[in-house]
């Protein structure tokens, strides 16, 4: 399973129309409205990396009123229950 993180910059007053049409899109898990540099992030989990194709610039980018994506690969998961566990993420 591949989760990525897209950062979406939005024309402002699509903001809320686009969150909800990305929330009903394949393998978005999540999407959240921020502060900071961008206006939305996307969680989505998807089975292979190529599957991102479909998800994101054939899905996302094409959505009217996005102006730019950026997406992030996760490599691992860190939880809470890992960290209680004792599960080594390198810090000393």
């Amino acid at each position: 399973m591949v989760t990525a993180f897209v950062f979406i910059t939005c024309e402002p007053q699509r903001i809320s129309d686009i969150a909800q049409e990305v929330a009903e899109l394949p393998n978005v898990a999540e999407v959240y409205s921020v502060t900071g540099d961008y206006d939305i992030i996307a969680v989505l989990r998807v089975n292979a990396y190529e599957s991102l194709d479909e998800a994101v610039p054939s899905g996302i980018a094409r959505i009217p009123g996005v102006r730019h994506t950026t997406t992030v690969l996760a490599f691992r998961r860190y939880s809470r229950r890992d960290l209680e566990a004792g599960f080594d993420i390198g810090l000393s």
